[in-house]
Order: C-alpha cells, then structure tokens, then sequence
C-alpha cells in the first residue's frame, strides 16, 4: 500500500468504499464500523470523518453504489421491449436473483433505510427512482387514461409486493408461500396485478 499522504481525497474515499463494501459482504450491515473501514485502508477513524460525514454517509454512499449496479443488472438481464407481463416478469426474475446472489449488499439497502427512518438525501432518491422507472417504463404502455403519478404509484406498490416475496425468500420463509417458488409467486402477483391495473384503465 502507498504512504498516506500518497493518497487523496478522492483515493481514500474509494478505498473506504470498497472496504465497506468488503466488509458488509462478510459480516452484514450490522458488521459495518468506521473503525473497521479505517483499520482495512490502514488510515485512522479521523481521516475516515475527513472525508464522510460520519458512518451513516459512508454507508449511504456504499448503497448507492449498490443501487447503481442493482440498476444495470435489471437493465441487462431484463426483457426489454417485450410486453408489459414479459417485462415485469423479467423484472422480478433478474431482482429476486440479485437478492439471492448479492444477499448482504441487498439486505444492507432495506436495514440501513429501517434503522434511520425515512430522511434521505434527493441523490439518494433519485438513484432509487431510476430502479423503479423501469417497472415504470413496463406499465406505461397499458396506462392509457392514468397520469404519470399514478402509473408510477402503480410500479411502486407492485415493486412494494415483489420486494415483500423476495424477503420471504431471502428470510428463508417460504413455508408461508403455500408451496410455491418465489418466481412463481412473482408471477402470480404480476398477473393479478396486471389484469386489475388493465381493467380500470
């Protein structure tokens, strides 16, 4: 590792990210500590609060990195141009299997947000906005009669759902689902969804 005052700013903040980000993958959210992030990057707790306000922006910052990749990895393994159902169908499929396999990073977005309530930054927002535009953008094709706010209440009570059979899975209780797999129930949700959301178009 270079000397310390090898490093700026910029360097150390990305050191710290990605130590964070380390870190939550072994040891979860509640694993997370500046002391621990400053000990991985070999710097002190003070430098660390030089360049974060404080633990609560360090681990803001790692979620909205996390955000940005959940962003691309629906974007990509999504059906795009499909459907309206194709499209949502491949939403929930790519978001249940980013929950399965990046569990720590996806459960550090939903514990960090419980724990310090509901006052988040507009970057914050915005980051979480382009993850529900793309339900957004699926419902938008049947939302004929529906204003903007109401199409995209729509994606986030269904998003709301999905996150809700996805947390059953990650939790390990699907005993609750009545047999069915997560995907299965996604579907079942979405088809639902869908036939109400189209009817009173």
């Amino acid at each position: 590792m270079a000397r310390r005052n090898e490093h700026s700013r910029d360097e150390i903040r990305q050191m710290a990210l990605d130590a964070a980000e380390r870190i939550a993958a072994a040891e979860g959210y509640k694993g997370l500590s500046a002391r621990k992030v400053a000990a991985a990057i070999d710097y002190t707790v003070g430098t660390l609060y030089l360049v974060f306000e404080n633990l609560d922006d360090l681990v803001l910052q790692v979620n909205g990195r996390t955000l940005d990749v959940l962003f691309e990895w629906l974007l990509t393994r999504g059906k795009h141009g499909g459907s309206p159902r194709d499209a949502l169908l491949g939403l929930a499929d790519a978001y249940i299997a980013y929950a399965e396999q990046e569990t720590p990073r996806w459960n550090m977005l939903f514990e960090f947000v419980a724990e310090k309530g509901n006052g988040l930054p507009e970057w914050y927002l915005l980051k979480l906005g382009k993850v529900f535009g793309l339900a957004e953008a699926a419902l938008e094709p049947i939302g004929d009669g529906r204003s903007e706010l109401e199409i995209q209440q729509a994606a986030r009570v269904l998003w709301a759902s999905v996150h809700g059979i996805c947390m059953l899975k990650i939790r390990q209780r699907m005993e609750l689902s009545g047999g069915q797999s997560a995907q299965e129930m996604a579907r079942m949700l979405i088809d639902n969804f869908l036939r109400g959301f189209e009817r009173h178009c």
